[in-house]
């Protein structure tokens, strides 16, 4: 069959020419747009869809089935805890005996509530540890993964591992600026890692930026130094480098050492994972932001391992349904208890619809996988369910606005047409051979509207227009 003959004129002519343009034929597509109201009629008829009952690989749309049902099982305001605890005695400023830091799945642990926690320490008297720092990453139980598992590239930031004391997201922001003055470009990297050298700066040039980073001739390969052998435009102007640590097992060690030693804390030990003694006594419990915070910073920036956190810690909380006693007593998070997690909530919540939305298949919550799959069927009625929720508009506010910010703030600069920015509320996923959307649209009449949009081809990316013109025509277009 050649090509041309598997268009159709089921679909808006918008959504169809960019399709075309992109070589992707309507058989590895997927679409549904539903208008949003108060009634509870489950089954009335969606204004388009197409496919939509095909299970497909969403990428990071996934996100969204990780943090609605976040937020319907723990609730908008609900936060981990990070503790530190002592098995010594402490006096006059000083600790004789061991800190325990004891990880609860913060997704946001990061450089400023680091220093945040350290300092209260000081006011509660700890200022010198004669022992060491422990590090308790124990809540969740993880099967041994390497960072290059999923596509071979682990110094990428977006395939950091969750941890159960994630620190940072074992992730290091290079930024690189140039100093005509003197002919260079300085190198600072965002946090201090103990032990760890990093060139403060490379020579400039005046040649095109193009590939910056590989013109930087980067060697991340030694844990001890990050060098440089390279060059730097002038013309890039400043840039930021965000990769992941080459030795993630000592990240957090590495960190907490050197934060410590820069709040004027002195360590007389090591810092070292471990466990936390059952003799331990709690110093303070350090909260976390409130879940309404991070799902936004998941569903916006699409933040993997802040998803991947969120999911596993569907298994190692109390949830308010108490969901979590059907398949867990022992409150330590998996992926494999999550999953069913999310399986009975998913049932509970559409399992008795007359016509249920397909499952989804899950791996790790975040869209970051080969395996996971949902419909746009499905997706849809997630959204419409949200929609109806006592925290949907927490939900909806964690979407990026389309042209203005996060991930769909890319639409602005693809030149979509004016009258859909501002009015979408998106999820965007992108893997190499998958392009998705999926959120809430409001059309120029005010009416609202679920969107969902599904492309599984290796000319995916070259398709986003195609669903750029699926929430245009949903705004402007019908």
């Amino acid at each position: 069959m050649s090509f041309t003959r598997v268009w159709s004129d089921t679909l808006p002519t918008s959504i169809t020419k960019a399709l075309k343009q992109a070589r992707v034929p309507l058989s590895a597509v997927s679409f549904e747009v539903h208008k949003i109201d108060n009634k509870t009629d489950n089954n009335a008829a969606p204004l388009l869809s197409y496919r939509a009952n095909v299970p497909m690989n969403p990428a990071s749309v996934m996100k969204l089935v990780t943090t609605f049902s976040a937020l319907d099982m723990l609730g908008p305001d609900f936060t981990w805890q990070t503790s530190f605890y002592t098995n010594g005695k402490l006096g006059n400023g000083v600790l004789q005996g061991d800190l325990i830091i004891h990880g609860g799945g913060d997704p946001k642990w990061v450089l400023e509530r680091i220093e945040e926690n350290f300092k209260t320490l000081q006011v509660l008297g700890v200022r010198h540890i004669t022992g060491d720092i422990i590090l308790d990453n124990s809540v969740f139980e993880l099967s041994s993964k390497h960072e290059a598992d999923f596509d071979g590239e682990p110094m990428r930031s977006y395939n950091s591992t969750p941890d159960g004391l994630l620190v940072n997201f074992k992730a290091i922001l290079l930024s690189f600026t140039p100093d005509e003055a003197n002919q260079r470009v300085i190198i600072k990297a965002d946090i201090p890692l103990a032990n760890v050298a990093i060139d403060e700066s490379v020579p400039m040039t005046n040649g095109a930026c193009g590939d910056w980073r590989g013109q930087l001739r980067a060697d991340f390969g030694n844990p001890n130094r990050i060098s440089f052998a390279g060059s730097y435009s002038a013309r890039c102007g400043e840039k930021i480098w965000p990769i992941a640590y080459s030795d993630p097992a000592s990240y957090a060690a590495r960190v907490v050492k050197a934060m410590y030693s820069a709040v004027g804390g002195r360590l007389d030990g090591q810092v070292r994972t471990g466990t936390l003694p059952s003799t331990a006594v709690l110093l303070y419990h350090a909260p976390s932001l409130p879940l309404s915070q991070i799902i936004a910073d998941v569903n916006k920036h699409s933040n993997n391992v802040m998803a991947q956190q969120v999911f596993l810690s569907l298994s190692a909380q109390k949830s308010n349904d108490n969901l979590l006693s059907k398949v867990s007593q022992t409150l330590k998070g998996s992926f494999t208890k999550s999953r069913d997690v999310v399986k009975h909530w998913w049932q509970r919540h559409f399992g008795n619809h007359k016509k249920s939305p397909l499952e989804p298949e899950l791996e790790n919550g975040s869209g970051l996988s080969r395996t996971e799959r949902i419909s746009a069927q499905s997706l849809t009625e997630l959204l419409r369910t949200a929609a109806k929720h006592p925290n949907g508009d927490v939900f909806a506010n964690s979407l990026s606005v389309a042209g203005v910010d996060g991930t769909a703030a890319n639409m602005a600069r693809r030149g979509v047409a004016n009258a859909s920015l501002g009015q979408a509320q998106l999820k965007t996923g992108t893997l190499r051979d998958v392009a998705s959307v999926a959120g809430y649209a409001t059309a120029q009449s005010g009416q609202r509207y679920s969107v969902v949009g599904i492309i599984n081809h290796p000319n995916a990316p070259s398709a986003r227009a195609a669903l750029d013109a699926l929430v245009e025509w949903t705004v402007v277009g019908h």
